[in-house]
């Protein structure tokens, strides 16, 4: 049978959410450089404003509308996909540090 001490424990859950922490900042780096710097992000809004530009040479109002609405759509995702970003950042920083606060209590215990 595999006995498991106190501090042996609490190893592992330090060892555990530090793993977690880990894996939330490797989501939330990715989250910003892919989704907030993507090329089909950029490409959707270039294409758009060539798209408001014809509406405006041709005076086509509802084009123009259309147009707008869709940037304002794709600023809205850049800052959402910005904002999960940062949250899991965040949590991955307490994580960490919870983490350290177990491995410091093992520590001070001995």
């Amino acid at each position: 049978m595999f006995s498991l001490t106190i501090p042996d424990f609490i190893l592992t859950m330090a060892t555990a959410i530090f793993l977690m922490g880990l894996v939330s900042l490797a989501m939330g780096i990715y989250l910003l450089v892919s989704k907030v710097a993507g090329n089909d992000v950029r490409t959707i809004a270039d294409q758009t404003t060539k798209l408001a530009q014809k509406g405006l040479a041709e005076d086509v109002a509802g084009l123009v509308g259309n147009a707008s609405t869709l940037v304002d759509a794709l600023n809205q995702l850049i800052r959402t996909a910005a904002g999960i970003g940062i949250f899991l950042i965040i949590t991955s920083l307490i994580l960490f540090g919870s983490a350290f606060y177990l491995a410091q209590q093992i520590l001070m215990a001995h």
